[in-house]
């Protein structure tokens, strides 16, 4: 069998990340950056449509890859209605919802459009992975305790589902046959409950959970009510103050976990214990997604970013050490990920799924 030639695209607000991939071999990888003084001319994200495409074949020129020799492009998925996890064929209906921003305007909008383009004008397959809008809940995870809030579906899915995939190669094990307790921890955490290769549970990794470098997680809802309806905080300060300034940053005025640690081994009792309450909150909702997944459990794998520190992992392995095996997988790497999912459809191991047939 010939090697399959992918080129992955993954947008994000600034910046245009590529890579060409010879089945799991990345050939070339680059990061485009887009100053401020480029974009601000583009009223939306969508617009930018040309500039992105050219960048794309600006990069395959470089690397003297003709387009339509790829077997296929791959992008980042944008926001979508809520689906399955897997990989979709990029279809009309997708760009049309991606195009009018109906679930929501993101960068990452434009890959499945940039996509589609390459699909048209050099009649090879496009296809997105795992997006942000994948949600397989069940019914029961949904209710909160509230009817007006039910519990949203907001999660790292492309990472978790990639590095729980690697482990399960890496081990011999089907990756639908087994359950796994995963958890991404970066500026944001998410942590998943995996069974048999769905995804029923996660904590929402923008809005609740552990505390994180920048997020303030989960908090006791009746202080915060009173906190929104003091008259001191205006809405968009709060809304930073719960995304972006919450977490280490609210405690100890960085999401730096390096230098946190730093300030520890010099003697900071406080940010020892600001440190320590983070990991004991991430270890409480890994133990929480055991208990979903009634105590069945392969393996706890945890990955992202903060996977790198030793002392976030030695604190949560602690903890959750006797409930399953722990694994460890620091970093993500989007871009091999995506390549991952074609490549999957290439050699038959998976069927597309379809956008425009989902209800």
């Amino acid at each position: 069998m010939s090697p399959h030639r992918i080129l992955v695209v993954n947008p994000g607000s600034t910046t245009t990340k590529l890579g060409l991939f010879e089945d799991e071999k990345p050939l070339a990888v680059q990061k485009v950056d887009h100053p401020a003084s480029e974009l601000e001319r583009f009223p939306r994200i969508l617009d930018q449509y040309a500039l992105r495409r050219q960048v794309m074949l600006d990069f395959l020129k470089t690397h003297q890859a003709a387009p339509a020799q790829l077997s296929a492009v791959v992008a980042r998925g944008g926001l979508l209605k809520p689906l399955p996890s897997g990989t979709y064929r990029v279809d009309a209906k997708m760009v049309e919802d991606l195009s009018a921003g109906r679930y929501g305007e993101h960068a990452s909008n434009i890959g499945a459009i940039l996509a589609y383009g390459f699909q048209w004008d050099f009649q090879i397959p496009a296809f997105i992975v795992d997006p942000p809008a994948v949600d397989e809940m069940t019914d029961i995870a949904r209710l909160s305790g509230l009817k007006e809030i039910p519990r949203r579906c907001l999660w790292h899915a492309l990472n978790i589902m990639a590095v729980t995939r690697q482990v399960c190669a890496r081990e011999g094990w089907d990756f639908r046959a087994e359950n796994f307790v995963t958890a991404h921890l970066g500026g944001g955490i998410s942590v998943a409950a995996l069974d048999h290769g769905r995804c029923i549970d996660v904590s929402n990794g923008l809005e609740a959970g552990p505390y994180t470098p920048e997020r303030a997680g989960t908090l006791p809802s009746i202080e915060l009510a009173k906190l929104c309806y003091s008259g001191t905080i205006p809405e968009a300060t709060m809304m930073r103050m719960l995304v972006g300034r919450g977490g280490l940053v609210n405690y100890l005025g960085t999401s730096n976990v390096i230098e946190v640690v730093k300030r520890i081994e010099q003697g900071d009792d406080y940010a020892r214990l600001v440190f320590s309450g983070m990991c004991y909150q991430i270890a409480k909702e890994i133990g929480s997604y055991v208990a979903v997944l009634k105590g069945k459990v392969k393996r706890i794998i945890l990955t992202g970013g903060a996977a790198h520190s030793k002392e976030i992992v030695t604190r949560v392995t602690g903890y959750v050490e006797g409930l399953a095996p722990v694994t460890v997988v620091p970093g993500e790497d989007e871009l091999a990920a995506l390549a991952q999912g074609g490549l999957r459809i290439l050699r038959q191991e998976e069927e597309p799924r379809s956008y425009q047939d989902l209800p």
